[in-house]
């Protein structure tokens, strides 16, 4: 039995260990990685949402130097990414959600090893209308959860509010292998998955799009990097908050306030153990938080919190630590 003096000094212990490792992140001590002599190659799949933004870290990274690394990126929707990724096809899941715990297990069967999810950064998620909708310029979660939900019936615009007109409804949404419909079913229906399936349903988030703007009673919803690609053509949703009662209009300032609840979301990159190990990707996700904020704003995307960035930077020098042990 451990005495009142050596818990102490354990926990002391654990204290220094923890502190240290915080202030390597903030003063940006850790690997470094000369890009100009990396070569290989990374095959990332996964969500539309966060293929752009992979996409650009991708574009980045090679300007900087990484000219002898290929960087891959497949859109296959976050299940489809999970899935490529527990039998080991690829080294990078992109994911606008959390890998589900039958994920895992598949990951576990296949004996993929260990993995580690980074958050790389935030979303807005958007619903939009077509341009020509001057009504539902605000929302409730109720009245989505009306349109939304599994067995509705809402086929006009009347339906949802009895002031807007009777124009047809006309949906527009991902399908069922996105992480965006998971999230977006989960927090507006109470539950994945749950959701009327007589909509066009579309892993491309451009088809989306297309279908809104040509209908006048079009809506849809995707992440917000493609609403700001398309604000010329599309007119976005505020939501109204259960909270405060207010409407809030998706954007970074509203995401990194926590007022555009509860359509705000982290976005990840999984990245499989074995790959990890490997300097190329390590470099790629070091560069990802080197350049956050430059890769978000390239993209469009919301950045991370200084809070959240520490946090992932933090976790990535564990990651890299327990790489070079071998776990």
């Amino acid at each position: 039995m451990k005495t009142g003096a050596s818990r102490r000094a354990l926990l002391l212990a654990i204290g220094i260990a923890a502190s240290l490792a915080l202030a390597a992140v903030a003063t940006g001590a850790g690997p470094t990685y000369d890009l100009r002599n990396l070569k290989g190659s990374i095959a990332a799949d996964g969500s539309s949402t966060v293929g752009p933004y992979t996409t650009a870290a991708a574009e980045l990274f090679r300007k900087a130097g990484a000219d002898d690394v290929k960087v891959t990126v497949g859109i296959s929707g976050t299940g489809g990414g999970f899935e490529r990724f527990c039998k080991g096809e690829i080294d990078l899941a992109d994911a606008s959600r959390p890998m589900k715990i039958a994920e895992a297990q598949k990951c576990k069967d296949n004996a993929i090893g260990s993995w580690r999810a980074f958050t790389v950064a935030n979303d807005a998620l958007t619903v939009v209308v077509n341009q020509q909708n001057t009504w539902a310029s605000c929302l409730s979660v109720a009245e989505l959860r009306k349109i939304w939900d599994q067995g509705s019936k809402v086929d006009s615009w009347k339906d949802v509010r009895a002031a807007f007109p009777d124009v047809p409804l006309k949906l527009f949404g991902p399908g069922t292998d996105s992480g965006t419909f998971d999230y977006f079913t989960e927090v507006v229906n109470g539950k994945s998955k749950r959701s009327r399936t007589d909509y066009q349903a579309s892993e491309d988030d451009n088809v989306l799009v297309q279908g809104v703007s040509g209908e006048r009673g079009g809506m849809g919803y995707f992440g917000y990097s493609y609403f700001i690609e398309n604000q010329s053509r599309l007119n976005a949703v505020q939501i109204r908050n259960p909270k405060t009662d207010q409407c809030v209009a998706p954007g970074v300032r509203t995401v990194h306030s926590n007022a555009y609840k509860p359509l705000s979301r982290p976005l990840f990159i999984y990245t499989k153990g074995s790959s990890f190990k490997r300097p190329e990707v390590q470099a790629f996700i070091d560069y990802i938080f080197d350049n956050e904020v430059k890769i978000a704003t390239r993209a469009r995307f919301v950045s991370l919190t200084k809070v959240q960035l520490q946090r992932a930077r933090t976790n990535f020098l564990l990651a890299v630590r327990a790489a070079r042990r071998g776990k």
